[in-house]
């Protein structure tokens, strides 16, 4: 009895959090440890809409850490990516655009047509082919209920993921490229003398806020992710298929008013339901952005030097929490890590000087114990 009286006060209680009529799915977890704070419906799919282009600079980002890309290349504009619908920049066939200008202008501004005029530079001219790059790096990064049928997010009955897999992928944007984290907290941006305005209402308004994404089509509705730090916690919130613009943001805050006071961080605005807590999955495992030590670098010894290929362990904002990974990598690859401290002051574990072959082998045995790494060249 006791049992069913605690459920029905933690009902009566996030009632006054949120109405769910108001929205499909949410979910708020701590960016730092993975443990989902609260969920409601965050399994079941949804169209992602405009947030598809978190994978879409996703893989942005990767073709910059791996060189196939830099900030100061232009991009050639295609009659097909000029021809999309709006939201877009307006760009003309045959114009150019630079790389960091289109990342800007698709995390600010979402635009369409830039969404295209990536994909298709990415990966062999078309955006077809782009899709289904990121629906495989999807599943390897642990969506498993996401499928990419373009770079934008528009309208396409096949175009589905859910609240948890979006907030996987968020978290994987930030531990695997955290030095383009900035661009998803940009409040406004210039472009040809035209100023366009971030979509996140949350950004310089709530406390800590610094990302992420906006989307909505007719289908999805308002969607929402947004992250923010306080306190040495970073925590993400997404919510999908909200009624309008208000209701995404209005319930976004209070998703992250939840999250930080069941870490311990009070708000003053309500008591917290006591549900019950999960973790996500370990393939995917997040990082804070903010350290809350700042020790001086110290590295194991490292591997002997047999090529120019490496695996990244994670990234972390604590030294203690670095040489924990370190411990943890020794034992699932018999290999020793380096601790190397970035220029945004984040740990980062590594092993490098190793061959193709050696880090594939290195990165299945982490993954197979639950460690979250990819390849570097």
């Amino acid at each position: 009895m006791k049992r069913v009286l605690s459920f029905i006060l933690s009902l009566c209680l996030f009632a006054g959090v949120a109405n769910a009529a108001q929205y499909k799915a949410v979910l708020v977890a701590d960016i730092d440890s993975g443990k989902v704070l609260y969920q409601e419906n965050a399994n079941e799919l949804n169209y992602p809409a405009s947030l598809t282009k978190i994978m879409t600079l996703y893989l942005t980002f990767d073709a910059l850490e791996h060189n196939r890309l830099h900030l100061d290349d232009y991009l050639i504009v295609s009659n097909y990516a000029a021809a999309a619908q709006p939201v877009k920049l307006g760009l003309a066939a045959g114009s150019k655009i630079k790389v960091e200008d289109a990342i800007k202008a698709v995390a600010v501004h979402s635009a369409n047509d830039v969404a295209r005029v990536l994909a298709e530079n990415l990966k062999g001219g078309k955006e077809g082919n782009f899709a289904n790059l990121m629906t495989r790096v999807a599943n390897e990064i642990g969506l498993q209920h996401t499928n990419f049928e373009n770079s934008s997010g528009l309208p396409n009955d096949d175009h589905m993921s859910t609240a948890r897999d979006i907030a996987l992928l968020s978290m994987a944007v930030y531990k695997h490229f955290p030095q383009y984290w900035k661009y998803f907290g940009i409040k406004s941006w210039t472009y040809e003398g035209k100023t366009y305005t971030n979509g996140n209402r949350l950004l310089g308004v709530y406390p800590g806020c610094d990302g992420m994404k906006t989307g909505f089509t007719n289908k999805s509705k308002y969607s929402l992710v947004a992250t923010a730090a306080r306190d040495g916690h970073h925590l993400i919130a997404v919510v999908l298929g909200a009624e309008n613009k208000d209701v995404r943001a209005s319930v976004a805050t209070k998703m992250l008013n939840l999250g930080f006071s069941k870490v311990g961080i009070s708000n003053n605005t309500y008591t917290v339901p006591q549900t019950t807590n999960t973790v996500m999955a370990t393939n995917a495992n997040p990082i804070a952005k903010y350290a809350t030590d700042k020790k001086p670098v110290q590295t194991s010894k490292p591997v002997v030097s047999v090529g120019g290929v490496g695996v990244q362990f994670g990234a972390f904002s604590s030294y203690a929490s670095a040489q924990s990974q370190v411990k943890k990598v020794k034992s699932a690859t018999g290999l020793n890590a380096e601790i190397q401290q970035n220029e945004s002051g984040l740990y980062r574990v590594r092993v490098s000087g190793l061959s193709e072959s050696a880090a594939q082998n290195a990165k299945n045995a982490a993954v197979a114990n639950g460690i979250d790494c990819y390849i570097f060249h």
